[in-house]
């Protein structure tokens, strides 16, 4: 229970440093999805997914915990529903998978694992809401996402080696 806390105040506080917003869609850059991955990747699907849901429950009854101190139902109001939203499967996806590369965590493996959960299913979820949410064209909601790669991509480093770290010095962390 302490661990899904902590994974959400750590979503909470990578909202602190604010929000840039780039390209067409209205969608900003933000350090949270890090948190996301993070949550997936150091505790596992339970309990990174359940982190990943107390942080957008917290979002939902009001609380201003996203970047630019929004909540969460203005978030699902705007472009960046599908986003917010995929954050869950993300977080899922990331430690399912994380499990069956441990106890060793190959770092190529980890950020593969990363990079499938921390991009491709966030930007699945992502594009689906700028479609339905704007009036963008699925092209255009998909061409949208790539001023996110460069960053997302760090972030998925950042946790990978993260992650690795951490299943090194706790091992057995992420039960599979």
């Amino acid at each position: 229970m302490a661990q899904i806390a902590v994974f959400a105040a750590l979503l909470a506080a990578l909202g602190l440093p604010g929000a840039i917003t780039v390209g067409f869609s209205g969608v900003p850059i933000t350090l949270q999805t890090l948190g996301v991955i993070l949550a997936g990747a150091v505790l596992g699907a339970r309990k990174g997914t359940a982190a990943v849901a107390v942080f957008i429950a917290l979002t939902l009854i009001g609380l201003p915990l996203l970047s630019g101190g929004r909540t969460g139902l203005t978030a699902l109001a705007g472009p960046s529903a599908g986003y917010l939203i995929g954050w869950i499967p993300a977080a899922f996806v990331i430690g399912l998978l994380t499990a069956r590369i441990l106890p060793k965590y190959p770092l190529v493996l980890g950020l593969l694992v990363n990079a499938l959960g921390g991009i491709v299913v966030i930007y699945i979820f992502g594009t689906i809401g700028l479609v339905l949410r704007t009036d963008l064209s699925v092209w255009a909601a998909i061409s949208s996402n790539g001023a996110f790669i460069p960053g997302d991509l760090a972030k998925v480093v950042i946790a990978s080696v993260v992650a690795k770290s951490v299943h090194r010095a706790y091992p057995g962390l992420i039960r599979s």
